[in-house]
């Protein structure tokens, strides 16, 4: 199929061209990248669905969470796209990706489009290529685009990166709640939503959202939140109870950061941060490249891992030498 007419189907909502359209994103063969920039770049750029990263302990219920939460937009006549990515594992690289056995109602829904991904071992818990398939999404008119990112870490906050508004999910539980969270991620979520508010775990959510309120109030407000934001709340994703107030909370923060130019300011920021980051894996990959670069690659590891070179020394001599030999 010509790049065009898969661009041209993915615009008017095939979600088997779009599927095929991320696994072009996704391959490694440099024909398959080649052909997806020209998708990419033939889709319409001006739409914009909303973007919203989803993190959570395991366990915490995300994909129960991410069903109900999708079945009430999709219910309000919104199409929502989900990313789901899962843990690569780092022997083999497999992946179970069973996210969509997970959400049986959501994934017979027309209205909604569910795509597991490999996370590859990327940092951040999304895949490497996990925004340019946003960008597909977007361009087949998805209202919604949901993120659902690897656990929970310091390296997590990079979905913050590449959504307008970040979640973290969190679960009822004794003891150091608050330490169960590193501070940075809650310094880059823009709501707290405590899940399995229902039956005899409700007053349990309930003081959990309490004890996560407090924290946020000490926390230095950011300049891109209204006033309230961030906020805890509490939901039940298998009573969907509350799932219709953190929508609305959501819809708010969106608007206001709409009304005062910080959804424009932060998209450009996210994009500069992304063209880095490809420039870097760029870089890297243009050292693999070249033989006699890949050569040195080899031997300076294996002299830094004998501890005879350090790590910045040679990875100094390495960049001397592939800008020498430019």
């Amino acid at each position: 199929m010509e790049t065009t007419e898969l661009a041209d189907k993915i615009a008017r909502g095939d979600r088997r061209a779009l599927a095929r359209a991320i696994t072009l994103v996704e391959s490694a063969r440099p024909d398959h990248r080649a052909q997806a920039a020209e998708v990419l770049a033939a889709l319409d750029t001006t739409r914009q669905a909303l973007r919203i990263g989803l993190s959570g302990t395991p366990g915490v219920g995300k994909s129960t969470f991410i069903e109900s939460f999708g079945l009430m937009l999709t219910g309000q006549g919104k199409r929502v796209a989900v990313l789901a990515v899962d843990p690569s594992s780092a022997r083999s690289g497999g992946s179970i990706l069973g996210d969509k056995t997970r959400m049986e109602q959501l994934s017979r829904d027309p209205n909604a489009f569910i795509r597991p991904s490999p996370s590859q071992s990327q940092l951040g818990g999304v895949a490497r290529r996990t925004r340019e398939a946003i960008a597909l999404c977007e361009g087949a008119g998805f209202d919604v685009v949901l993120i659902e990112t690897v656990g929970v870490g310091q390296s997590e906050t990079a979905v913050a990166e590449m959504s307008d508004l970040f979640l973290l999910l969190l679960a009822p539980a004794g003891g150091d709640e608050l330490q169960g969270v590193k501070r940075g991620i809650m310094e880059t979520c823009d709501m707290i939503l405590v899940n399995k508010a229902d039956g005899e775990l409700r007053p349990q959510a309930i003081r959990t959202c309490s004890d996560y309120a407090g924290a946020l109030r000490l926390l230095r407000r950011r300049s891109q939140d209204p006033e309230g934001f961030p906020k805890a709340l509490t939901v039940s994703a298998f009573e969907t109870g509350g799932i219709e107030a953190a929508w609305a909370e959501m819809r708010a923060l969106a608007q206001w950061r709409r009304d005062t130019g910080v959804w424009d300011e932060r998209r450009a920021g996210q994009a500069l941060f992304w063209f880095r980051e490809e420039v870097r894996a760029g870089l890297l990959a243009a050292l693999e490249d070249d033989p006699a670069i890949a050569a040195l690659l080899e031997d300076l590891q294996t002299r830094v891992a004998r501890g005879e070179l350090l790590p910045a020394l040679a990875a100094d001599q390495l960049v001397q030498r592939f800008w020498g030999k430019g």
